[in-house]
């Protein structure tokens, strides 16, 4: 699109190619066009690569949606483990180690993250692919990079409520009554611990959706983020709304999902 209607392209073509788009036409009419176009299930047509948005989005969208399953399984892998051990072990320096690591994962952006670990997991050690889409290998160091930041959040906030729920009267019952350490824990306490934790998991699955932006074009992902970067570059109007709105759409299900996950971890809410 930079070449189509940018600089050094002849005015006649640049002429041409927006009144083909219909970018020609005043933003009122523009905007209703494309609503019109949604509810009928056409997104418009990409200029960079001259074909529709929609069948472009079906091509990228499963492998957004797998590498972000992916990092949500190594960020739940990591954190209720240590979040759950940090709160039965609290103020000791296990705690306070797993606190650091949790910081200091926090702290540090994907941008930064992905490129270490392409050197050290792919140039170095040769492991692991740099880049692109294939088997599973190809996608574990993306997740890896996408899901550290979220197990850091996620272990401080399993070990939040753990903590709090471990101190309610119904947990020292079930220890008076002789229950299994691993049954009061992880039956009793983690389950009433779930809903601050599924809050964050919704709301961390939207951010992962956002944050693959930068791992896929770091990882060359053909994923909806890298699609996303490339239509921006190339000025391709549709294709970049088309992106955005699925990310939004799958942030409103996933919050929605959220809301049903709530009934299921705690049965006293569906009253």
């Amino acid at each position: 699109m930079a070449q189509m209607l940018g600089e050094g392209a002849p005015a006649a073509d640049i002429a041409a190619t927006r009144h083909a788009y219909g970018l020609d036409a005043p933003l009122g009419e523009q905007y209703i066009r494309y609503w019109k176009g949604v509810l009928h299930g056409d997104l418009g047509k990409s200029i960079r690569f001259n074909q529709s948005v929609t069948k472009l989005l079906e091509q990228r969208y499963p492998y957004t949606v797998m590498l972000t399953f992916a990092s949500l399984f190594v960020a739940i892998l990591l954190a209720f483990p240590a979040g759950v051990y940090s709160a039965q072990h609290p103020n000791r320096w296990t705690d306070r180690a797993i606190s650091v690591v949790s910081l200091f994962g926090l702290s540090f952006p994907n941008i930064a993250l992905g490129p270490i670990l392409i050197i050290i997991f792919s140039i170095k050690m040769g492991w692991l692919p740099v880049s692109g889409a294939g088997g599973i290998e190809y996608v574990v160091l993306p997740a890896i990079t996408m899901g550290g930041s979220m197990a850091a959040i996620l272990t401080r906030m399993v070990r939040t409520s753990m903590l709090e729920e471990l101190n309610q009267d119904y947990i020292r019952t079930a220890r008076a009554k002789g229950l299994p350490e691993r049954t009061v824990v992880y039956r009793h306490a983690l389950r009433n611990a779930m809903i601050p934790v599924l809050t964050v998991l919704g709301l961390q699955f939207g951010a992962l959706l956002a944050g693959a932006i930068v791992t896929e074009k770091i990882f060359s992902w053909p994923g909806i983020g890298r699609l996303t970067v490339d239509a921006i570059s190339n000025r391709d109007y549709y294709l970049v709304q088309g992106c955005i709105l699925a990310i939004g759409l799958t942030y409103v299900a996933v919050n929605f999902l959220t809301d049903v996950a709530y009934s299921v971890a705690n049965p006293r809410i569906r009253q």
